[in-house]
Formats: C-alpha cells, sequence, structure tokens
C-alpha cells in the first residue's frame, strides 16, 4: 500500500497539481489596475506572504468586538503600494461575496490595515478572518461613522482596483 501512495504522490507531482494545492492557501487576490506579478496579472497571498510585507498594528475599539482590540496586519496603502496600485476605487469582496468600495485615498499612512491578527491571533472564518480591513476607529473620530463602519469588511479575500471611479 505504502508503494502504491508513493507513486500517487509522484504522479500529482509529475502533473503540477502543487500549484492547486497552494491555491487553497491563498487568502487574497489583488487585481485590477495593479502592476504585473509572477503569477500574471493578478497578485495572489498567502499568509505567509502578507506576513512578509511590512507590518503595522493599532489598539482599537470596533462596534462588532468587546473592548480593545490589537489588530496587526499589512497597512492597505503598503499592499496597494506593493502591488503598484496608484489610484482608482478599491472593491474589496468577501468570501461569501459581500462586496464594498473605499476610496483610494483610505489608503494612507495611519489608516486601515488589513489584518490577519487580533489579540495575537489568527482569526477563523467564522470569527471575522481570516483576513479583515479595520480602521484605527480610536486614532480618528471620523473614522467612527457608519460610513467608514460600511469599510470594514471580513472574510476579505479579494480586491480589485478600478480606474476611474
Amino acid at each position: 500500500m505504502f508503494h502504491v501512495k508513493k507513486i500517487a504522490a509522484a504522479a500529482i507531482l509529475a502533473i503540477g497539481l502543487p500549484s492547486l494545492v497552494h491555491a487553497a492557501d491563498v487568502l487574497l487576490t489583488v487585481s485590477g489596475e495593479v502592476g504585473p506579478s509572477e503569477q500574471g496579472d493578478a497578485w495572489v497571498f498567502t499568509m505567509d506572504e502578507l506576513r512578509a510585507l511590512p507590518t503595522a498594528s493599532f489598539e482599537t475599539e470596533t462596534i462588532w468586538t468587546d473592548g480593545v482590540q490589537v489588530f496587526e496586519g499589512v497597512a492597505l496603502n503598503v499592499l496597494l503600494d506593493h502591488v503598484d496600485a496608484e489610484s482608482g476605487t478599491i472593491r474589496a469582496t468577501a468570501a461569501n461575496d459581500y462586496a464594498i468600495t473605499i476610496p483610494f485615498s483610505d489608503a494612507v499612512s495611519g489608516g486601515p490595515i488589513v489584518a490577519y491578527l487580533r489579540n495575537g491571533q489568527e482569526m477563523s472564518l467564522r470569527d471575522k478572518g481570516p483576513l479583515w480591513i479595520v480602521y484605527p476607529f480610536d486614532d480618528n473620530e471620523t473614522y467612527k461613522s457608519e460610513e467608514y463602519y460600511s469599510r470594514s469588511i471580513w472574510q476579505l479575500n479579494r480586491i480589485e482596483v478600478v480606474a476611474g471611479e
């Protein structure tokens, strides 16, 4: 039986299915008006690839959680800079296909982050993860409004940068 498993594994490697396994590890796809990536027109990120980008963190309360939370991830402006996005509208989509638009002007230093940790822990899909765009609500009174709360999308898995919107 072991020999059969070894042959099956070798066959999978030979026909290139590791890329399908890798695809299952993809947490975020960034497409649209972005620069070319090694994968083609869209950028794909695993948790390790997101963690390799500069880290941003802040403490804030949210209307969805109890008490002050510590969020850690990659700043939205840093992520967009990494994929060579320069302008447009950000269309963020969740795993359940819920989508919102975020003005490119929100992607500033000290602004929202694509959080992958909350209170030092990875977030499950059931717990608003694994990725959540979070604004530093306690650092900027402007962010404490329905307009910005609606942009704080959890279960994020896709970002499309759309030109001219």
